[in-house]
């Protein structure tokens, strides 16, 4: 008995076996009669037995032949029970959007509503850095982040499209003193000390960017934390350490804490959806037409008149995708 047989083999031995009869036979697998017979031909030869006793007037299976039967079946209910768990259109998608409010959940949100029969199912990570990881690991298809601040080795392995240049903002207790303004100039929170992430390992690149943006305007990165899961343990931590937050203009609600933009220069945030290379599955393409329709509604890839903070490499990442436009007077670095 050889060790592996041709799926194909068996689909014709079954098809004869079932309707002993050879020309109805390759009727219903919608082949030549001359083919179906040189398979069936062939699987005899591989097994070693006859598997058919043929006349001019009938066919039927012989003892060996129905000792295959039961086999074959189950040799080819698992292949298409296979075969149907790994079909692009039928395996859900596993899309890393960080928080429950994000440009992601709002792109994931987008793309559930153009492809309702597709599944999309959420996970929230708390940065690209340790989403990026999963991705690559094959538990999570698609996230979303800073990818100039990923480990080039990570980077090889992803395809990344610019989506958005978010606002950064600054989350702050109804009673700071700058709580009452609309929007805060970056030059009032010299001296003052944010929470950014910092210990959270999952959080690195954002960290990394709010360093950066930090050192230019003398701003203090609160001490490192441990990872704090979850929308309702951040708020709680939040509160409990009277932190100020260094975010985005899309940002959760936190009871007795406002979310005021940063302006003078308008700090960025840029956001690109990242996927393994090569990854191809339908509802991919519906969170990629999601992004672009939002985008091209909201303005997602336009930098705003005026200044603006930006990193170069952050820059160059989101240009490499082609589909940034230099607009306002220009960085702030």
């Amino acid at each position: 008995m050889p060790h592996d047989i041709d799926p194909r083999l068996l689909r014709a031995f079954v098809a004869v076996a079932e309707e002993l009869h050879f020309t109805r036979a390759a009727g219903r697998l919608h082949v030549a009669q001359q083919a179906l017979s040189r398979d069936v031909r062939r699987l005899e030869r591989e097994v070693g037995a006859e598997l058919f006793g043929r006349t001019t007037r009938s066919v039927a299976l012989t003892v060996e032949g129905e000792r295959l039967l039961p086999y074959a079946r189950a040799v080819l209910a698992a292949h298409d029970e296979l075969r149907a768990a790994f079909r692009a259109e039928r395996r859900p998608l596993v899309v890393d959007v960080s928080s429950r409010v994000s440009t992601a959940q709002r792109v994931l949100d987008e793309a559930r509503r153009s492809v309702p029969e597709l599944e999309l199912v959420a996970r929230f990570h708390s940065g690209l850095t340790g989403a990026a990881a999963e991705v690559l690991a094959g538990r999570v298809d698609v996230a979303f982040g800073r990818v100039a601040g990923l480990d080039a080795a990570v980077r090889a392995g992803l395809d990344d499209v610019p989506v958005r240049y978010e606002r950064m903002a600054v989350l702050l207790p109804v009673e700071h003193r700058l709580a009452g303004l609309s929007q805060v100039p970056v030059a009032e929170l010299a001296g003052e000390t944010l929470y950014a992430g910092a210990g959270n390992p999952a959080t690195a690149a954002w960290t990394a960017l709010a360093a950066r943006l930090f050192a230019r305007f003398s701003i203090a990165m609160a001490e490192p934390f441990p990872e704090v899961a979850g929308a309702d343990e951040f708020v709680r931590v939040v509160r409990r350490r009277g932190w100020s937050v260094l975010a985005s203009t899309e940002f959760i609600e936190v009871p007795d804490m406002v979310v005021r933009p940063l302006v003078d220069p308008v700090p960025l945030s840029p956001v690109s959806l990242v996927r393994r290379r090569g990854l191809r599955h339908p509802a991919a393409d519906a969170l990629l037409a999601a992004s672009g329709r939002l985008g091209a509604a909201e303005g997602w890839l336009e930098r705003p008149g005026g200044d603006w903070w930006l990193p170069d490499e952050d820059l160059r990442a989101m240009e490499r995708g082609g589909t940034s436009r230099a607009l306002g007077v220009g960085p702030s670095r």
